[in-house]
């Protein structure tokens, strides 16, 4: 059990959060929605990735790669930088790791049947 879920916090879940946070994070949702770009963030959290061998490891083309990571960027996900010519990407930090184990861990738990953490 996380520290955050004990009765002391619960109360946080008695109110809704702003409007624009609920909005940002449907946003990231929907861009999470994709198997293509859940693959590509799940290798962007482990390390920095330029467009031509994060199209190697997904196996799809660059051109695809790229519009994917557009939508990313734009909800906020991955990060870019340059390295001389290239540029390269990155989950956004520890937020969009958490979110993403969290997710696949929930997808273990329904498909093996395992039960849920209290």
């Amino acid at each position: 059990m996380y520290a955050r879920d004990n009765d002391a916090t619960a109360q946080c879940w008695q109110q809704l959060p702003p409007g624009g946070h609920v909005t940002a994070a449907a946003d990231a949702f929907r861009m999470l929605a994709d198997p293509t770009r859940l693959r590509m963030l799940w290798l962007l959290c482990g390390g920095e990735y330029d467009v031509t061998t994060l199209a190697s490891a997904v196996g799809i083309a660059r051109p695809a790669v790229s519009q994917h990571l557009a939508k990313l960027r734009l909800a906020g996900l991955v990060t870019t930088h340059r390295e001389g010519r290239r540029a390269l990407y990155r989950a956004r930090g520890g937020h969009v790791r958490r979110l993403l184990a969290e997710a696949i861990d929930a997808a273990d738990h329904h498909i093996t049947g395992t039960p849920d953490h209290d």
